[in-house]
């Protein structure tokens, strides 16, 4: 008779179809889902934030976003080491140092630019703005792979983490679009430290959840690598320059739709469609951890990136904002399965100890990708015509699709044996991706 192996986490109650309801009742998950959707609220509005402190005071959207490009940068390149560190030491003692200097980053940046200092000194203080971004995101999805391990549920954790993401960026950029133009230019810049301070602080807290210092090898059991770099994984740097052009949409929006507000005199609607944008990236993620798949991660990943980088190349024709409401919707509809089946594939690429490490590079490429496209896209709105920065996620998307579909063999699971009983005292091993 055929063997059936089952994967079933501790605390996980066991169900034919996985789901949201199911998973949030996995024991412990609160502990860690609260805090951790209070700490990662900051991140959605620190680029917004900055640019549009730093667009006030200089009065040029290339100079706005170049600042949020070094920003970006920044953190692009400390988020995989700030990983690599929770992995070995503990979320909890990276977490702690990392919110402070965050704080006082943030609030040297705001203080030069409503000082009118030069650009340079911007750029400057930018660097450890962008490098102690605390990467909470990743830490929740760690937390969750301990808590679910090989559980079919770990799409659905996914997906709820994308749905959270967006959940953010919906809201952050409202607020603080809200508290720049409402209330002061650098009110946005410092909500975003105070929310990082307080909610960075709550979320270390939480110690019981989080992975178990330098545990690498999974529940299958065999043979720790350590301190292995995900790096070292050929589909996670294939899923990095995916996750690059991801970030192209994100800058290149925030920027081009800022610039767009401001032309037709209504700097407000910033924030609304932006936040529809990200609606439609959440409702979208919302389907897509209900859907049981029958498709491959990795067929998934070209055809939701296909579909995004379609949806994208239609931005800049649109000059209404009913119609850029709508084509910006369908974006952020097409952005969620791509991030979802994303995430997902590390799982099967990635071993256990490295996991925070392979979340904060695909956190830092989208960091970077949207760093480069704030750039571009500002110089573009500031030389060309109104409406050039919609260029830019078209470009991105369009050039990381090229990439992915060559190298898509990369994206392949580690194939891992696992022993499963058949009989007394008959083992035979099995394969299981």
């Amino acid at each position: 008779m055929a063997s059936t192996v089952t994967s079933e986490s501790p605390g996980t109650p066991v169900s034919s179809r996985p789901g949201y309801g199911q998973l949030l009742r996995t024991r412990g998950a609160w502990t860690f889902l609260l805090p951790g959707f209070a700490a990662r609220q900051p991140f959605a509005m620190l680029t917004i934030s900055i640019v549009l402190l730093v667009q006030h005071t200089t009065g040029s959207y290339g100079a706005a976003g170049a600042v949020a490009a070094v920003t970006g940068v920044s953190l692009a390149l400390f988020a995989p080491f700030t990983g690599r560190l929770a992995d070995r030491h503990g979320q909890r003692a990276v977490l702690l140092p990392g919110v402070l200097l965050h704080t006082l980053a943030g609030l040297s940046l705001t203080g030069l630019a409503l000082a009118d200092a030069p650009l340079w000194a911007l750029f400057v203080a930018a660097v450890p703005t962008g490098a102690s971004v605390p990467q909470i995101g990743p830490m929740v999805r760690a937390r969750w792979g301990v808590k679910l391990q090989d559980s079919p549920l770990m799409t659905t954790a996914a997906a709820f983490e994308s749905v959270t993401d967006e959940l953010t960026f919906v809201f952050g950029p409202l607020l603080a679009t809200a508290l720049c133009t409402a209330i002061d230019p650098a009110a946005g810049l410092l909500t975003e430290a105070a929310l990082t301070l307080v909610g960075g602080l709550l979320f270390a807290a939480q110690r019981g959840t989080q992975p178990a210092v330098g545990a690498d090898a999974g529940v299958d059991g065999h043979a720790r690598v350590k301190h292995a770099s995900a790096l070292s994984v050929p589909g996670v740097r294939v899923l990095i320059v995916a996750f690059l052009g991801i970030g192209a949409v994100f800058g290149g929006m925030q920027v081009s739709l800022a610039a767009f507000s401001e032309s037709i005199g209504e700097p407000g609607l910033n924030g609304v469609l932006y936040g529809t944008f990200a609606a439609g990236n959440m409702l979208s993620g919302v389907v897509c951890g209900a859907i049981a798949w029958k498709v491959a991660p990795r067929r998934r990943l070209v055809v939701a990136y296909a579909a995004l980088g379609l949806a994208a190349s239609g931005l800049w024709a649109a000059q209404s904002v009913v119609v850029l409401a709508g084509v910006g919707l369908l974006v952020g509809v097409c952005i969620a399965p791509a991030l979802i089946t994303g995430y997902t594939l590390v799982d099967g690429l990635v071993p256990a100890g490295a996991r925070t490490e392979a979340f904060t590079w695909l956190t830092g490429a989208v960091a970077l990708g949207q760093a480069a496209a704030v750039m571009v896209a500002g110089q573009m709105e500031d030389r060309l015509w109104d409406g050039a920065g919609f260029l830019v996620p078209m470009g991105g998307t369009l050039l990381a699709l090229a990439t992915l579909v060559t190298l898509r063999s990369r994206l392949s699971p580690r194939v891992v044996s696992r022993t499963v009983a058949r009989g007394v005292g008959h083992r035979v091993p099995v394969a299981v991706d």
